[in-house]
């Protein structure tokens, strides 16, 4: 039974389809003659070669067929391109949907598109678009001053400038596209439908994203994970330099996407570059790599160094080459090698470049190869640039070498190199710097993967937090009308999520402190319980290492005075008395709100200095283990964790469970507003919070996570009738090599009856397809005996209140019961999501699958293919 991927892009509204945008056979242009944007538009699509049919409707241009009015053309277009006032636009929208026609590009301004799209049904690209694009198609329906040529590579920019300078870098460099699409200002059809749609294109090898404003904070990082599954993802998000916390919770959520976040146009271009000839070396690599191992090899040693240096700053490291690596080397190049890195080869040896980058990239201990190239007297540049164009070509794709990139240096005899380099797909650069840094964006490609891959459930604590405590405080809380907690309150929040907190107890008089701190131990610390005060130290309201009653006392009245004088609105609720703690390293933990992107998370230097210099890392909750440890690992900070002189290591392992806890409250209790732990004192292996503050949001609000947890609660057992037992779940990442190896063995018969075809063997892009989904959309169980998988079953949601199933049982668990709970399953999960139907493709010769799927409630009808038949199944009446 196959499975028909075909998410729609944002969801299908009375009669669109993305098919329509983006592989339309009938285009219309509509454009005002007096507005200068539509004679560019109506000779980029004139002489674009479009393989459909073009009408112009209303004025005449050349090169279309005109049309009086949308009623006089032969068949309703599926895409329209419009080109007219502002207040024109609604009735040409109103006039489309009248004719059939749902989808449109709207390249000028259009106030109030969004809603102009609710009232008509019509999808648009804009306003304010740059165009549309498909040069596969011959379709330039764009403001573009150059036809974009046929390529691997697509975009969805908000920028009509820089719409064009890629173009123009793209047609210098021999690079082609799928698609440009001008996502203009996102007012309704925007990036999460254009990724959709580019996900399941097969031709676009890299993505290309200008971001500006994101509208859907799931449903982009849903999109963008499923696109960036399968092929590089890039963005940019210019005007948000120096934008502190909503910048780094940007890069923070493209990363979990899978997403590599670039700086500038000129790193873009170095990117694309990169990305659209070059795939990252499949090969794991020993525990704790990053994908950063660089070897350089290169006919001179000077730029060799240059690039060795550019390595270093960048954040990469020199591949260390093994000794039998090395003993290899050395018999193969010419004039012996050192055994360094960067490679120098001999005077008038540039030929060879080729086969030193070649057995570089063959070394398991090498992530990525440079190779550079100077210009040399008596040397014929073409025979090196010619087998170097040889050895990339086999690096990186599909097989077990690290990717070769090239920087061919200077512009009088270089230039014409490059060119054929790039014309022969090699990412190639003009310096060893940039040709460095189209490494470090495969690293980073590959950590973002990585992360994107992991998936925390909703439940990740080792202990059970008292959830019960929390939520009667909380509860107790808004009682008494209030929303911020003070400092006892917030800690005890912490304490039932894991956290050690400091030995407290709060006092209403300093006699109680006074009491308190006996029964605490001397010395102490005291401080003033309010929640209006958060940070206490700007006001002179902590007083440490108090050793005795009369030096309470004293701090006690001083901090009174210094209140009352500083802050004399607030009324504090009286005294919490801590027991002093051993010094250590202070941490800062943070849960905030983003208006892009919702909940977020931070950890970097606490203290009274935190927030004085940029050293916090970011990420989205949920998060595990994992997730927490990078989130350390990214700030300058952590190089300190591993001690130095006299200075003790600090657990990492327990300032990760600290960042998983506070990830939690966040899953658990979305009423969280904001919550502070400063500082998170961290002394060898323990950790203490000392300070927190934490507020809720008014009653009825509620966070939106923007990476949703792993269902792991629908995982269930299951007993077949002759008494074995199953484990069924959720499909996982780390479950590809078993998806892989189930279908290997599975016969070919049910291959046939699975994919439509008889493939032996899961192309690589698909395993990651089938395992790597987003639980938003799509749901897929897995059977498992042990660590085997011994069926699988999948429903795809297509945005009209339906899904899409599929359903594959090992040979040796068919009439057991299992395929029918399997199906079970997706019948509930359909109903939990709102579904209205499910249904499916069956071969007709299926004959078993027939009666199964009968048996269990499904209709089945015929379909214009007479080998298919659809089994249809609906969960509600109506």
């Amino acid at each position: 039974m196959a499975l028909p991927v075909s998410l729609s892009g944002q969801g299908l509204a009375r009669g669109f389809h993305d098919t329509a945008l983006f592989a339309p056979r009938r285009v219309a242009l509509m454009a005002d003659p007096a507005i200068p944007a539509s004679a560019i538009l109506a000779r980029n699509i004139a002489a674009g070669g479009f393989q459909g049919t073009l009408h112009a409707v209303g004025a005449a241009w050349p090169g279309m067929v005109h049309a009086e009015s949308l009623s006089a053309l032969p068949a309703a277009p599926e895409l329209a391109v419009l080109s007219l006032a502002p207040e024109a636009v609604e009735p040409a929208m109103a006039a489309l949907a009248e004719r059939g026609c749902f989808a449109a590009v709207v390249t000028g301004p259009a106030p109030g598109l969004a809603a102009a799209c609710a009232r008509t049904g019509v999808r648009a690209m804009g306003e304010r678009s740059f165009g549309l694009c498909i040069p596969p198609l011959g379709l330039n329906a764009s403001l573009s001053h150059l036809p974009p040529r046929p390529g691997r590579l697509a975009l969805l920019c908000q920028s009509s400038a820089l719409a064009r300078a890629v173009i123009d870098w793209a047609e210098g460099e021999a690079v082609g596209f799928t698609l440009i699409a001008g996502i203009g200002t996102n007012a309704d059809y925007g990036f999460a439908g254009g990724l959709d749609w580019l996900a399941r294109d097969a031709a676009t090898g890299a993505i290309l994203l200008d971001l500006r404003r994101i509208k859907d904070r799931r449903r982009f990082i849903s999109s963008a994970r499923a696109a960036a599954r399968s092929r590089p993802v890039v963005a940019q998000r210019p005007g948000h330099a120096g934008r502190g916390v909503a910048d780094a919770v940007m890069g923070a959520a493209l990363r979990r996407a899978g997403v590599l976040r670039v700086q500038g146009l000129e790193d873009l271009l170095s990117a694309a570059e990169t990305l659209a000839r070059v795939k990252p070396s499949p090969r794991p690599g020993p525990e704790g790599t990053r994908g950063n191992r660089i070897a350089i090899v290169t006919n001179g040693l000077g730029p060799g160094q240059m690039a060795a240096d550019a390595a270093l700053r960048g954040g990469g490291r020199l591949a260390e080459i093994s000794p039998d690596a090395r003993a290899v080397l050395e018999l193969a190049l010419p004039g012996g090698w050192a055994g360094e890195n960067p490679l120098a080869l001999p005077m008038g040896q540039g030929h060879r470049l080729a086969e030193a980058a070649a057995l570089l990239s063959a070394l398991a201990e090498v992530d990525s190869v440079v190779a550079i190239h100077a210009p040399v007297p008596d040397e014929d540049p073409a025979i090196a640039a010619e087998s170097l164009a040889a050895a990339a070509a086999s690096s990186g794709r599909g097989g077990r070498a690290a990717p070769v990139l090239a920087a061919w240096l200077g512009q009088a005899t270089a230039g014409q190199q490059r060119r054929k380099l790039a014309e022969r797909g090699v990412a190639v650069f003009a310096t060893p710097e940039a040709a460095v840094q189209g490494a470090l964006h495969l690293a980073q490609d590959r950590r973002n993967r990585a992360a994107a891959a992991e998936l925390p459930p909703s439940q990740v604590l080792e202990v059970t937090p008292d959830r019960a405590r929390v939520a009667a405080l909380f509860s107790a809380l808004r009682a008494a009308g209030r929303l911020s907690l003070d400092e006892a309150e917030s800690l005890a929040v912490l304490s039932a999520y894991g956290i050690p907190v400091v030995p407290h107890a709060t006092a209403a008089t300093l006699d109680e402190a006074v009491a308190a701190a006996g029964r605490l131990g001397w010395p102490v610390v005291l401080k003033v319980l309010c929640p209006e005060l958060p940070a206490k130290t700007e006001v002179g309201a902590v007083a440490l290492d108090l050793r005795d009653e009369a030096a309470l006392r004293a701090a006690g009245a001083a901090m009174a005075a210094r209140v009352g004088a500083d802050r004399p609105s607030i009324c504090p609720r009286g005294w919490m008395v801590q027991r002093q703690s051993l010094p250590g390293r202070e941490f800062r933990l943070r849960l905030g709100e983003d208006a892009m992107f919702g909940p977020w998370i931070g950890f970097g230097r606490g203290g009274t200095a935190a927030g004085m210099e940029a050293d916090e890392s970011h990420d989205l909750p949920p998060l595990n283990r994992v997730l927490a440890l990078s989130m350390i690992g990214r700030t300058r900070v952590s190089r300190l964790l591993d001690g130095w002189r006299d200075q003790p290591a600090i657990s990492r392992e327990r300032l990760a469970e600290a960042l998983v806890a506070l990830s939690q409250l966040a899953v658990d209790f979305p009423e969280i507003a904001c919550f502070t732990i400063n500082p998170l004192r961290a002394v060898g292996e323990g950790v203490l919070a000392l300070d927190a503050d934490l507020t809720l949001r008014p009653e009825g609000e509620r966070s939106f996570l923007a990476i949703p947890p792993y269902p792991a609660e629908l995982a269930q057992s299951f007993a077949t009738r002759d008494g074995r037992q199953l484990m069924v779940r959720p499909i996982r990442p780390e479950d590809a090599e078993g998806v892989a190896a189930f279908v290997r063995q599975a016969s070919p018969e049910d291959i046939r009856y699975r994919f439509f075809n008889r493939l032996r063997e899961l192309p690589p892009a698909q395993v990651v397809r089938l395992t790597q989904i987003d639980y938003d959309r799509e749901m897929a169980f897995a059977a498992l005996d042990g660590g085997q998988i011994a069926a699988t079953a999948r429903l795809v949601m297509d945005g009209e209140g339906g899904g899409e199933f599929a359903i594959l049982v090992g040979g040796g668990w068919k009439r057991g019961g299992l395929a029918r709970h399997m199906m079970a399953r997706l019948v509930d999960w359909g109903r939990s999501r709102g579904l209205r139907r499910i249904s499916g493709q069956v071969l007709a010769d299926n004959a078993g699958m027939l009666r199964f799927v009968r048996a269990i409630g499904f209709t089945t009808r015929r379909t214009e293919d007479s080998e298919i038949l659809e089994a249809y199944l609906d969960l509600e009446p109506g």
